[in-house]
């Protein structure tokens, strides 16, 4: 089933990045193999100013065009809310786009968000006409703080960036989930293989963003595959409606003195 990102309807619910592959045919072959509409690239990596990098921008570019597609720049490696700022009004200027995937990372080892810059940023852009993609951690305050700034779309982390840890706090992100029913959310970091994303998708939740999960694979092409399929199979459950967990086991065949409809929620 297709989503919108601020108004933009998609076909499908994973976004994927454009960093860490072995090579540029690599990327590609992933890229359209994962059936992703939305990849993301950073600027600050490539020296904006400079226009570095704009080789690998304009492939990007061609390959995005193939899916009929969007970029999504990203502010990674920014550290205060002055700096993403800037990034993104360059971002702006280069790919004639207001999405912004704001990232301000308050802390070298694990990557974390700095809530605090985050927000400062974000209530700028927004000002400033920019379709706002917020990366935070899976606090339920600073997600409602998010939301009520303008972020129609919010992305808190699995778990830290690159780590492969996938959803560290399940709680968290289904609170999250429960107490933002109007928000789209996508998680965003920390996702290791494909049942991760399946898992989130089932939570209910509107999309998974990744990267390292692909590119740092044996194979990215086949587990771009992969992913997709779990993304896609996450949402038809979600649909569908999970049966509830018991405290007890129930047999699964009637016993031959039990209607069969007893043990299917129906009445005579």
């Amino acid at each position: 089933m297709s989503f919108s990102i601020y108004g933009q309807a998609l076909s499908s619910r994973l976004l994927i990045g454009s960093a860490l592959y072995p090579s540029p045919e690599i990327m590609k072959k992933a890229i359209l193999a994962s059936d992703s509409q939305v990849v993301t690239l950073s600027l600050k990596r490539q020296n904006p100013n400079a226009m570095g990098g704009e080789q690998i921008w304009r492939y990007i570019q061609e390959i995005v065009k193939v899916k009929q597609g969007f970029l999504l720049p990203n502010t990674a490696g920014c550290k205060s809310a002055k700096e993403a700022v800037t990034l993104a009004k360059m971002s702006r200027e280069i790919f004639a786009t207001d999405w912004i995937k704001l990232e301000v990372i308050g802390d070298d080892y694990n990557l974390q968000p700095d809530a605090i810059e985050l927000l400062a940023a974000t209530e700028q852009l927004i000002a400033d006409g920019f379709k706002v993609l917020p990366y935070c951690t899976d606090d339920l305050v600073l997600c409602q703080r998010l939301y009520d700034l303008g972020c129609q779309v919010i992305m808190p982390w699995a778990s830290p960036i690159g780590t492969g840890k996938g959803l560290m706090n399940p709680y968290n992100l289904e609170t999250i989930r429960l107490r933002l029913p109007n928000a789209t959310l996508i998680l965003d970091a920390g996702i290791g293989k494909p049942s991760d994303a399946c898992l989130a998708m089932e939570m209910g939740y509107d999309g998974v963003l990744l990267n390292s999960a692909i590119a740092l694979a044996d194979n990215p092409v086949a587990m771009a595959q992969a992913f997709s399929l779990a993304v896609a199979s996450g949402e038809t459950a979600y649909v569908a409606g999970l049966m509830p967990e018991r405290q007890t086991a129930h047999p699964s065949t009637p016993t031959l003195d039990t209607p069969f409809w007893h043990h299917h929620g129906a009445t005579k």
